[in-house]
C-alpha cells in the first residue's frame, strides 16, 4: 500500500510573514511536518508543494520532495482541495506509480507526533474507512446567531464533563483514499474522526499560537523524588510539593517508596501526579513511561554511585539537602538549611548553600505578619508532619498544667497529617484554651495570630521567620540540631535537641518569654531583615539549568 504525504506550503503567510520558515525552538517551522511524513514508513513518499523558493530549499535540505505550485495555485482565495489534486497527479507522474493513501500534513501542526500520526494511519486502514480527520475534543456550552437572534447550541445546561462530544478540526491532518481526491474534494463516504491530545492540536495561525507552542517546546519532564516516613518527618516532602506547585509551565511527577506511608499519604491528598518505587534503583518503569529530563532528588545524603546511577538515565540530576559523596557527581545542589561555612565545605560551581534558597509555599508570599504586640495573646506550637520526638505531647502536658495562669492565652497545637495526635492524647480542651488541628490546610492563619511560638529546627523555621514569629526551637534530632538559621541572630531561642529538654527548662522558657515583652520583639526585628520572596524563582532557574555557567 502506497502514501503519499503532501505538506503544501505557500510562500505569502501575512499573519507571521514567512511562517513556514521561521525558526520553532531551533529548527524551521516547515521541518516538524517533513521529519513526521519521512519517519512515516518505507512506503511512503513525502512532498512539499510551494511556490517559495526559500521553502523549495529548506524542504529539500530536511529530505522531501518538492512540487512547484503554479501561481494560479498560490492565492489566498484558493483552497487546499486543487492544491492537494495537482500535488498528487504531479507526485505520480514523477513517481510512475498510484498512490492508495493521501496525507496532507500542515506544516502549521509542529507539536503532532509521529506515534500519533501512525496511529491515526492504522486506524483509517483497519476501520476501511475513505476519510479521517483530526480533531481535538472541546466539549463547552457554545451560542450561535440565527438570524439576528442569539441562541444555544444545546438543550439543556451541563456541565462541561457531561456535555456530548464537541470535535473541533486541528488541521493536522487528513487521510483519504487517492480515489476521493479531486479538485474540488478530498471527502469519501465513510468519513471519521481520529482525536489528537489538546497539545497536539496547536495550529500556528497567529504570535499568540506561536509563543504557547514555543513553551509547549520548553516544558520538560521534572521527578521529584521524596520520602516521608515518621522517622524522617514530612519536611522533605512538603519542599517537594511546593517545588511541583511551582512548575506549571512544566509537567512533574513526584516519586516516592510505596513503604513511606506518612509522606505517600500527604503526596495523593495534593492531586499531583505520583508514582511508587520499591528502593532508590527501582526507576525504570519511572523512567520509560515519563521520560524525565530532570531528576530532583530530595532524599539526604546521596553516594557518588547513586547520583552517577541516575545520570545514565537523565540528562539533569539535581540534589537537595544533601551532604554526601553524590553532590559532587550531580548538576546542582540546592543546601537551603545547611551553611556551608558551618559545614566546613568549599562552595562549588552550581552548589548553592543558605536561607536564599529556600522556597516557601504560595500562602507564605501571599501573607503578610502583624504588628508586634507586648501582650501574648497566641501561643502556636508545631513540631512538623509526625513529630518523631513526640514534643507535641511534651509541650502539650506543660501547658495543661499552667493554662489556668494564663486563661487569657489561646494554645493552639497545629499537628501534622503523620503525627496521631488522638492516640498521644494531644486534644483540644476548650476550657483551657487548648485547641489542637490535625493537618491546617492554611498554617499562615495561626501564626498571623501567633505572638509566640515552638517549633523543632526544620523548614518551619524559615515560614516562622517570614511571619517575624518569636519562636523558641526543639531540634527532633541530632541531624535537625545541625541546621544553622534557627538561631536568635535570626530571631529564634534554640533550646537545643528537644529529647533532652525537660520540663522545668520549658515552664522558665515560656513564663520568661510571656512576662519579657522587649526580648519578643527584638526576636521579632532580628527576622525582620529576611525576605525569602525571589527565592522561588531563583531555585527554579537552578532546576532548570538557566543558572549554569
Amino acid at each position: 500500500m502506497d502514501i503519499l504525504v503532501v505538506i503544501p506550503a505557500r510562500g505569502g503567510s501575512k499573519g507571521i510573514p514567512r511562517k513556514n520558515i521561521r525558526f520553532m525552538n531551533g529548527k524551521p517551522l516547515i521541518a516538524y511536518a517533513i521529519k513526521n511524513g519521512m519517519n512515516l514508513g518505507d512506503n511512503v513518499d513525502c512532498v512539499v508543494t510551494t511556490d517559495d523558493d526559500e521553502i523549495k530549499y529548506i524542504s529539500k535540505f530536511y529530505g522531501a520532495k518538492v512540487i512547484d505550485r503554479d501561481y494560479e495555485l498560490s492565492m489566498d482565495s484558493v483552497t487546499l482541495d486543487p492544491v492537494i489534486f495537482d500535488a498528487v497527479v504531479k507526485s505520480e507522474s514523477n513517481s510512475k506509480k498510484l498512490y492508495d493513501i493521501v496525507i496532507t500534513l500542515q506544516p502549521t501542526s509542529p507539536l503532532l507526533k509521529i506515534e500519533t500520526l501512525k496511529e491515526a494511519v492504522k486506524y483509517f486502514i483497519n476501520n476501511k474507512k475513505d476519510t479521517i480527520i483530526s480533531v481535538v475534543n472541546k466539549p463547552h456550552l457554545s451560542w450561535t446567531k440565527i438570524k439576528s437572534k442569539i441562541v444555544p447550541n444545546y438543550e439543556q445546561r451541563l456541565n462541561r464533563q457531561e456535555l456530548p462530544p464537541n470535535y473541533l478540526e486541528t488541521g493536522a491532518f487528513f487521510i483519504t483514499k487517492r480515489e476521493f481526491i479531486t479538485e474540488k474534494s478530498r471527502f469519501g463516504n465513510n468519513i471519521d474522526v481520529f482525536e489528537v491530545a489538546e497539545e497536539e492540536s496547536i495550529d500556528i495561525d497567529s504570535y499568540n499560537d506561536w509563543v504557547a507552542c514555543e513553551n509547549i517546546f520548553r516544558r520538560r519532564n521534572i521527578v521529584f523524588r521524596v520520602d516521608g516516613t515518621k522517622e524522617r518527618g514530612l519536611g522533605h516532602i512538603y519542599n517537594c510539593i511546593t517545588m511541583a506547585f511551582a512548575f506549571p509551565e512544566h509537567n512533574v511527577l513526584l516519586v516516592t517508596r510505596e513503604d513511606a506511608i506518612e509522606g505517600l499519604k500527604k503526596i495523593a491528598s495534593t492531586n499531583l501526579p505520583y508514582r511508587t518505587i520499591n528502593n532508590d534503583y527501582d526507576i525504570e518503569g519511572v523512567v520509560k513511561e515519563f521520560q524525565p529530563n530532570i531528576w530532583v532528588n530530595d532524599c539526604l545524603d546521596t553516594s557518588k554511585e547513586y547520583i552517577e546511577f541516575l545520570k545514565t538515565k537523565i540528562d539533569r540530576v539535581v540534589t537537595i539537602e544533601d551532604l554526601g559523596d553524590g553532590k559532587n557527581c550531580a548538576d546542582a545542589v540546592i543546601n537551603a538549611i545547611y551553611d556551608a561555612c558551618n559545614s566546613n565545605e568549599v562552595i562549588k560551581r552550581n552548589h548553592y548553600w543558605g536561607p536564599e534558597y529556600i522556597c516557601l509555599r504560595e500562602e507564605f508570599l501571599l501573607s503578610k505578619p502583624k504588628k508586634f504586640s507586648e501582650t501574648v495573646n497566641n501561643i502556636l506550637i508545631m513540631f512538623g508532619g509526625t513529630d518523631p520526638s513526640n514534643l507535641n505531647l511534651k509541650l502539650y502536658k506543660l501547658i495543661l498544667k499552667i493554662a489556668n495562669e494564663y486563661n487569657n492565652i489561646k494554645f493552639n497545637f497545629i499537628t501534622g497529617i503523620g503525627y496521631d495526635y488522638k492516640k498521644n492524647g494531644v486534644l483540644s480542651v476548650t476550657e483551657k484554651n487548648i485547641f489542637v488541628t490535625n493537618d491546617a490546610k492554611f498554617v499562615t492563619k495561626y501564626m498571623k495570630e501567633a505572638d509566640l511560638a515552638f517549633s523543632s529546627q526544620g523548614r518551619t523555621t524559615f515560614e516562622l521567620a517570614s511571619m517575624r514569629v518569636p519562636t523558641v526551637i526543639m531540634a527532633q534530632n541530632s541531624r535537625e540540631a545541625t541546621h544553622s538559621f534557627a538561631q536568635m541572630e535570626n530571631g529564634f531561642l534554640n533550646l537545643g535537641l528537644g529529647i533532652n529538654v525537660n520540663e522545668k527548662t520549658l515552664e522558665n522558657t515560656i513564663r520568661w518569654l510571656i512576662e519579657t515583652p522587649s526580648i519578643r520583639q527584638n526576636m521579632n526585628k532580628l527576622m525582620e531583615k529576611w525576605n525569602f520572596t525571589a527565592n522561588t524563582d531563583k531555585i527554579k532557574k537552578i532546576i532548570i539549568g538557566d543558572n549554569d555557567d
